[in-house]
């Protein structure tokens, strides 16, 4: 064989090993470049709001920008398709929701994404219970209230929420289950809609992040008559839960989380957890998202893997029995 021929099929053999050797090397000098941080709500939202503190948090502990991204539209499915396709390298980072994870994959026939298989869960970040809220001028104070005049008028009483299939939906849903209610449900484009015309008196009541009625209910504008949760909320220890108040097992509690690309190599996982867990135990970072209503959390990716797949098992069952269907 020619010199020059063998030493060409030598090369590859020969640069093998370098390339091995390079893979860890930039795995461990990651991040090398600005981060990504995809938002599947328009600025200004509410998870705009928790995401772009958290961003500059991660940034001072990366080293490097960490730059938000809204890509608003479809209940999330657009940011979270967008993220399923970029590279399983780190730098984009998705702010999911269990609205996207858990609900959007029985509500479209093609979301653009697998929520099991195309991510890999960082950490849970945060989560708000919703609220049965309602007009200060309505004559209901109490969930009993509430139940009794469903109940006297079947289908009379309506309630708001940001569309079709959000977990605002799904709560009255589940609400109705449990009390053996008929209400009317009024979707609107959005949970600030909905809150205007409860505010107005259009609608009565709707069920509601806590976080985002929180200062009207301080103002006197609306009374929030109990939280669907297992716990009374930091901020309202007047406030029953639904099981106080009479009627167990509403519980919609719509948590948030970080996380990459399915295939992330591990070390960039364990990286992005730690710095991430650390943030979130901050009390410099807790204490301004806390004092607006909303529970900090954090979780190993592995809890957070098992709480997806647990809400994508029982949003599922809730939106078959109810037949809800998307607008």
């Amino acid at each position: 064989m020619h010199p020059l021929r063998r030493a060409a099929r030598m090369l590859p053999l020969l640069a093998a090993p370098l390339l091995v050797a390079a893979a860890p090397a930039a795995i461990a000098a990651w991040p090398e470049r600005p981060v990504v941080m995809v938002v599947p709500q328009p600025p200004g939202g509410a998870a705009d709001a928790f995401a772009r503190p958290f961003a500059q948090a991660l940034a001072q502990r990366l080293g490097q920008p960490v730059v938000i991204e809204n890509r608003a539209g479809a209940n999330g499915n657009i940011a979270a398709a967008y993220v399923a396709k970029q590279p399983a390298d780190g730098y984009t980072i998705f702010f999911g929701s269990v609205s996207t994870l858990a609900v959007n994959p029985h509500l479209y026939k093609s979301p653009g994404f697998d929520p099991l298989k195309d991510f890999q869960p960082i950490t849970l970040t945060n989560q708000t219970p919703n609220v049965l809220v309602v007009n200060a001028a309505a004559p209901y104070r109490t969930v009993a209230d509430v139940v009794a005049a469903a109940k006297a008028a079947p289908g009379s009483l309506n309630y708001g929420s940001a569309g079709n299939g959000n977990t605002m939906h799904l709560t009255g849903v589940l609400f109705q289950q449990k009390t053996g209610t008929t209400l009317t449900h009024v979707p609107y484009k959005g949970g600030p809609a909905a809150l205007t015309d409860v505010l107005g008196g259009q609608i009565p009541m709707m069920f509601h992040n806590l976080n985002a009625v929180l200062a009207y209910e301080k103002s006197g504008k609306v009374r929030i008559l109990s939280v669907a949760d297992n716990k009374r909320a930091p901020l309202l220890p007047n406030v029953p839960t639904m099981k106080e108040a009479g009627a167990p097992g509403v519980v919609q509690v719509p948590w948030s989380g970080m996380l990459v690309r399915a295939g992330t190599p591990q070390p960039i996982v364990e990286r992005l957890s730690k710095e991430m867990v650390e943030i979130l135990k901050s009390p410099a970072f807790r204490a301004p998202q806390e004092a607006q209503g909303t529970e900090v959390l954090s979780s190993t990716p592995a809890e957070f893997a098992d709480r997806i797949k647990s809400d994508y098992t029982s949003m599922g069952a809730l939106i078959k029995a109810a037949n809800v269907k998307i607008d």
